[in-house]
């Protein structure tokens, strides 16, 4: 994805060679420095001073960001009687659930427990944001997390409620931003796996997670790193290093999903643009390269995949969840599907969250993170329901009208 006013095209996914059988990257010399030990990217000291001017300057730029993607957006759909009507969907959407977005808003710039904007990177978008427990008395596991967006608006900041929730539950959370797609992505994780560390967490426990969009990114960018690692290439990271892969409401057969995807408002020529051609989507479906055979000798290199979808996702049905948990199962992956009946595609990311008490899939994700620790596990059960951020009226009308 590119940003508004970038030199980047939207799709922005690195060109494959025909004899390589998929996603192809070629580390830095900034990345190999920073794996070295090198942190001179001014982040060798993660303490952070809190500074009104400085976090109403950032929320001003955070906000002319997010601005510039919607516009950026707007360019590539155009104007049609499809987008209007999803468009007024949206908008109507958002206002519902204002309430609670301001609150979130308002934690993410301003608690002392997030860190944002930690360069990774040497690109403008080369920057995660981190959610960190109040207790640091040990290291805490990590999860490191893509974010969704249609693979046009993609944003850290959309991982905040997320990155709350699981920090409230002793794990610390990295939003990985992004325009580079995988590319970007596998440098958010190295700089993690790398330095995470000196932010409190444990490196022999991270976790990778992607939300829509981003659980495709993400598993492209899993499945690209176990191909080199089997091929002996030179790395900054190891699939080894990942525990569990959390795929939250993904697609991972591109050539199935663009006709649906057409049918949604994600029109067929810009969703091809995105993916750099028709002819490639092959090779940016995770699905259709674990069932090829020239792939086999990496999939005992991959983690724990579990795969969380809702039945009454008609954004991307979960059937795609499925079929992926059936192609890594058939090659012999260690991989679970976990459905939640009757719940949209925002049904698990956004109302839930908002609504407080118990949230399922949260619960979910904690227990296998926490699998191993009895204290953490004792802990969790018994720290007090999220309150509820937004009336249940909002909460239900929202879903009605959702555009996803």
């Amino acid at each position: 994805m590119a940003e508004a006013g970038g030199d980047r095209r939207p799709a922005a996914m690195e060109d494959l060679s025909t004899e390589k059988p998929f996603l192809r990257w070629s580390p830095s010399s900034n990345m190999r420095r920073r794996a070295s030990g090198d942190l001179s990217l001014g982040l060798s000291s993660p303490s952070r001073r809190p500074s009104f001017r400085r976090d109403v300057g950032h929320a001003a730029a955070e906000t002319y960001r997010i601005t510039r993607l919607a516009l950026t957006l707007l360019q590539y759909l155009g104007i049609g009687y499809r987008w209007m009507t999803k468009f007024l969907a949206l908008a109507c959407y958002a206002i519902l659930l204002m309430p609670g977005f301001l609150q979130v808003g308002y934690y993410y710039f301003f608690s002392t427990q997030v860190r944002r904007s930690v360069v990774y990177g040497e690109q403008p978008r080369n920057r995660l944001d981190l959610y960190l427990p109040v207790d640091s008395n040990e290291p805490k596991p990590v999860v490191a997390f893509v974010t969704g967006g249609a693979w046009i608006i993609g944003y850290k900041a959309w991982g905040a409620l997320l990155g709350r929730r699981l920090a409230e539950r002793d794990i610390i959370v990295a939003c990985i931003d992004y325009s580079d797609m995988i590319k970007d992505a596998s440098e958010g994780i190295s700089f993690i796996c790398n330095n995470i560390a000196n932010y409190g967490g444990d490196p022999h426990r991270i976790y990778l997670m992607g939300q829509s969009a981003g659980a495709h990114i993400a598993a492209c960018t899993l499945l690209d790193q176990a191909i080199k690692e089997a091929a002996g290439e030179s790395i900054t990271w190891s699939v080894s290093q990942i525990k569990a892969y959390f795929g939250l409401s993904g697609g991972y057969n591109m050539p199935n999903l663009v006709d649906h995807f057409h049918k949604r408002g994600l029109y067929r020529s810009i969703f091809l643009s995105i993916m750099e051609g028709e002819e490639n989507l092959r090779r940016y479906s995770p699905e259709v390269v674990v069932r090829g055979s020239s792939v086999r000798q990496p999939i005992p290199l991959l983690p724990y995949i579990i795969l969380f979808h809702g039945t009454a996702d008609y954004s991307i049905p979960y059937s795609a969840s499925k079929d992926f948990v059936d192609a890594l199962q058939t090659v012999g992956a260690k991989a679970k599907l976990v459905l939640y009946e009757g719940k949209t595609h925002t049904d698990l990311f956004i109302q839930d969250p908002l609504r407080g008490g118990r949230d399922q899939l949260l619960e979910d994700i904690v227990a296998v993170i926490h699998a191993s620790d009895a204290s953490a596990l004792a802990k969790v059960a018994v720290a007090p329901r999220a309150r509820q951020l937004v009336f249940e009226w909002q909460l239900k009308m929202a879903r009605q009208i959702s555009p996803f």
